[in-house]
């Protein structure tokens, strides 16, 4: 989906396929069939934005036969998708009983992961529109937190790759025509953990290629102000690469035995639902929902966030919240001022199947549902902000 800001640019929104995982890409050009043309329906568009997640396996097939590459080009395009942004942080096995720590490997220090992420630049710029000249990708924020920090090298080797990744971007742009960015998305337990985590280290890369993806449940579990959160990249000479719209799991109350409860239920054994709470001495937290629900491992006197990503139009029910208001504000100041700070929105809800059993999707029509009610509401608050929506 595209829309018009009121400076003449045009801002695109899409949504995940990671709640889609395949791992081949037989894999993936049956959930184009089934699921991403059917929300493009739904909606009534002639032209959907997906933001692809390609697993390593299925990369690998379209880097090596470029045949391949262009069959799924003509694919995308006779189904009326378009692609500008991809999921670059999950490497592969996304759609495994149990992902959790699994998802952070490999990291940057490890070669595997400039390779993949070269792989998908290269891919992205050849499935580009004709039209858009500008692709982004986000990937993980360096690593999880262990054993990075007690590595004195792990930061070095990083940063290392990073750089080679910027030459990298660079020659691509002048072969192709087609500039290329690359966002770290902090994420809760990682090595850059917050947007304050993510300037030291991109300051230090100092290239305009690799920015930040700005994922709006991280950013509401770690308790950062949007406004704060904005200013300090601007003034750090950051540059928002992308932001993924999702909303975390909000308890107001997590002192009384009924919002542990509602809680509990939200614990499941697929992915890491890091929980963490804003306290005086400053941010504790764990590295999963049910560490925090035992009881003992955080203060309750204070607000719970746990990195759920909750469907954005349907909130949880009473006790528990979503952090949809951090949605509404990041993107007001994301797209609501008078130049958009990133032109790439993603809707990002990968957890539909993670929910508890009676708010699963039992149904492919049901998950399209969900996912188009989700578009639907992102357009309107686009809309809201003064975007008009383009055919």
């Amino acid at each position: 989906m595209r829309f018009r800001h009121p400076d003449g640019s045009i801002v695109h929104l899409s949504y995940c396929t990671n709640v889609h995982p395949a791992e081949t890409l037989d894999g993936v050009r049956a959930h184009l069939r089934d699921h991403c043309e059917p929300v493009r329906r739904r909606l009534g568009r002639d032209r959907l934005g997906i933001g692809l997640w390609l697993a390593r396996e299925a990369a690998r097939v379209l880097i090596n036969d470029p045949a391949e590459l262009r069959a799924l080009r003509a694919e995308l395009d006779s189904r009326g998708l378009e692609v500008v942004t991809l999921n670059g942080f999950p490497y592969e096995g996304f759609g495994a009983d149990e992902v959790k720590y699994r998802v952070y490997r490999p990291d940057w220090t490890e070669p595997e992961r400039l390779a993949h992420t070269t792989d998908l630049a290269r891919l992205l710029a050849a499935l580009l529109p004709d039209d858009v000249t500008e692709g982004t990708i986000s990937t993980l924020p360096l690593a999880w937190r262990t054993p990075y920090a007690t590595d004195p090298g792990a930061a070095r080797t990083a940063r290392a790759a990073l750089t080679t990744l910027a030459q990298r971007l660079d020659a691509l742009a002048e072969l192709t025509g087609k500039s290329i960015r690359i966002g770290l998305e902090p994420e809760p337990g990682c090595t850059v953990e917050t947007t304050a985590d993510a300037i030291a280290p991109l300051t230090d890369v100092g290239h305009e290629r690799i920015g930040i993806c700005v994922d709006t449940c991280h950013l509401a579990t770690s308790f950062e102000d949007p406004d704060t959160a904005l200013d300090a990249l601007t003034a750090a000479g950051i540059p928002v690469v992308k932001s993924q719209l999702s909303a975390a799991l909000h308890a107001e109350h997590p002192h009384l035995p009924e919002v542990r409860t509602a809680l509990a239920a939200f614990a499941e054994p697929r992915f890491l639902h890091q929980t963490r709470t804003r306290t005086a001495a400053g941010l504790r937290g764990t590295d999963d929902l049910d560490e925090a629900v035992a009881g003992g491992a955080l203060p309750d006197s204070t607000p719970w966030r746990a990195h759920f990503h909750v469907p954005l139009h349907v909130p949880p029910a009473p006790p528990l919240t979503s952090t949809l208001p951090v949605l509404r504000a990041t993107l007001a100041r994301l797209v609501g001022g008078p130049v958009p700070l990133t032109r790439h929105l993603e809707v990002e809800t990968y957890t539909w199947q993670a929910l508890p059993a009676e708010l699963r999707p039992r149904t492919r029509t049901q998950l399209a549902d969900g996912i188009a009610a989700e578009l639907t509401l992102a357009r309107d608050l686009l809309v809201d902000l003064g975007l008009k929506e383009l055919p």
